[in-house]
C-alpha cells in the first residue's frame, strides 16, 4: 500500500514542481520585460517597486552617485535584472497649479504645408521635388541661417530664380537640397510651394518651481512638449517668453468633445524666459517666486499607489485649487507622458469643467504630501480620465539643465 501511494504522490509532486518552477521563470521574465531599465531615487532611501508581487531593490555599490547599479529581486531572492539607479540628494519643489502663457519662436522655420504652382507645365511645387516634406526644418538658405518667414521669403526673392540650397533638419539628421523657385505673376514674387511657421503661443500650467542660480526662479510646466498644431511634430525652440495669464473662461469637456480653459494673456506680463521644450515638458527661468507657495518633497515612481491623489488646477484668475482624484493605473515601463492613469473624483472640477481639459497640462498631482506626477492628457471619450507624467521625469530635465548652465 505504501508502495502504491508514493508511485501516485511522486509524479504528482514532480508535476507541481515543475509547474511551480515554470510559472515563476514566466513571472520572471514578464517582469524583466516590463519593468523599466532605470529608476530615480532619492539618496538614502530605501527602493521598492509597486507591483503585484513583491520585487526589492537592492542597491549594487561598485559605481558611484549619482549613477548607481540595482539588482531587482522577486521575493527578495530570485534575481529578475539589473537596472540603473540616478539619485538625487533630498530635493523639495513649490508646488505650481497656476496658468501660464508662452510665446515661442523657432530654432529655424517649420514646413508646415506644401502646394502646387500653377506654371507653364502645370501644376508643380518645387520644395517636394527637391525632396522636402512637412514637418521639415529649414535652417539655412544659402548658408545664412533662417529664423522667420520673411527671412525665407527675402532669400528666395533674392535668388531671382536661381536654384536656392537649403539646409533643413529631419528628426536628428541634417540634409541639403537645392530648390529652384518659380515666379508667381499674381503675388509678383518667386515662390517655392512651401508654407512655414516661425513661432507659436498658447497656455498650460506650471508643476513645480524652484530655485536657481543668481537668484531666478526655475519652473516646470506641461509635462509634455509643445508640437505643432498642423504637423503634431515637437517645436526646435530658438527663444520664448513666459507670459502672465488669468485663466477668465472654460469650455467644458464632454464624451469625444475635449473642453479647454481659456485665459487673458497679460501682453505687458512677461514674468520668465523659456530654456528647453522637451518631451517631458517646458522648463525655463522666471523673475520671482508667486506668492502662497506650498514646499514639498519630490515623489518617485516607486512611491506612487493606487488611490487618492490630488490635482492642482486653476479653473478662476490666477490661484489654484486642490481638486481630489484617483489614480486608477501605474504604468511600469517606460511610457512617456503616459506613466499614470488618473480618473478626476471631484465634484466641483467635474461641475465647472467636465474634468481634464486643455490648458491643464503640467497640473500637479500630490500623493501621500509628496509631488509624484503632472496631468498630460485627457481621455477624448471620456473627460474625467486621462494620463500623467512621473514627476521624477520632469525633475531629471530641471536637473540637467542646471548641470550645463
Amino acid at each position: 500500500m505504501k508502495f502504491l501511494c508514493k508511485k501516485i504522490w511522486l509524479p504528482r509532486l514532480a508535476f507541481c514542481t515543475a509547474a511551480l518552477i515554470l510559472s515563476l521563470c514566466g513571472t520572471v521574465r514578464y517582469y524583466a520585460a516590463s519593468l523599466p531599465d532605470h529608476f530615480y531615487a532619492e539618496s538614502g532611501r530605501d527602493v521598492s517597486v509597486q507591483t503585484l508581487l513583491p520585487v526589492t531593490v537592492r542597491r549594487i555599490t561598485d559605481t558611484a552617485p549619482p549613477m548607481q547599479s540595482a539588482e531587482l529581486r522577486l521575493f527578495g531572492m530570485i534575481p529578475v535584472k539589473t537596472a540603473s539607479l540616478t539619485t538625487f540628494g533630498p530635493v523639495s519643489v513649490y508646488v505650481g497649479g497656476q496658468p501660464f502663457g508662452i510665446r515661442m519662436l523657432m530654432d529655424g522655420v517649420m514646413i508646415v504645408s506644401l502646394s502646387g504652382i500653377a506654371g507653364a507645365d502645370g501644376s508643380v511645387c518645387p520644395a517636394a521635388d527637391a525632396g522636402l516634406e512637412i514637418g521639415d526644418i529649414i535652417l539655412q538658405v544659402n548658408g545664412r541661417p533662417v529664423s522667420s518667414n520673411a527671412d525665407l521669403q527675402n532669400a528666395v526673392s533674392e535668388s531671382d530664380g536661381s536654384a536656392v540650397r537649403v539646409t533643413y533638419r529631419r528628426g536628428e539628421q541634417l540634409h541639403t537640397a537645392e530648390i529652384r523657385p518659380l515666379y508667381v505673376p499674381l503675388s509678383q514674387r518667386w515662390q517655392t510651394g512651401m508654407w512655414v511657421r516661425d513661432s507659436t503661443a498658447g497656455i498650460g500650467t506650471v508643476t513645480y518651481f524652484t530655485h536657481a542660480a543668481n537668484g531666478m526662479i526655475a519652473f516646470a510646466g506641461l509635462g509634455h512638449a509643445v508640437c505643432d498644431i498642423d504637423t503634431g511634430e515637437q517645436i526646435p525652440l530658438g527663444s520664448g517668453d513666459v507670459i502672465a495669464v488669468s485663466v477668465n473662461d472654460i469650455i467644458t469637456g464632454s464624451a469625444g468633445k475635449p473642453g479647454e480653459l481659456r485665459g487673458k494673456f497679460n501682453t505687458a506680463g512677461r514674468i520668465g524666459t523659456l530654456q528647453a521644450n522637451t518631451d517631458c515638458g517646458v522648463f525655463g527661468l522666471l523673475d520671482r517666486l508667486p506668492q502662497s507657495q506650498m514646499l514639498v518633497p519630490l515623489g518617485y515612481r516607486q512611491d506612487v499607489t493606487r488611490g487618492e491623489a490630488l490635482i492642482y488646477t486653476t479653473i478662476d484668475g490666477t490661484v489654484p485649487q486642490a481638486f481630489t482624484a484617483e489614480i486608477e493605473e501605474i504604468r511600469s515601463d517606460d511610457h512617456s507622458q503616459r506613466d499614470l492613469v488618473i480618473h478626476v473624483t471631484d465634484p466641483a472640477l467635474l461641475r465647472y469643467a467636465g474634468g481634464i481639459v486643455q490648458g491643464m497640462s503640467g497640473s500637479p498631482i500630490l500623493q501621500n504630501g509628496r509631488l509624484v506626477g503632472a496631468v498630460t492628457h485627457v481621455f477624448v471619450k471620456d473627460p474625467t480620465r486621462g494620463y500623467g507624467i512621473f514627476a521624477e521625469n520632469m525633475f531629471a530635465q530641471t536637473a540637467a539643465l542646471a548641470a550645463a548652465a
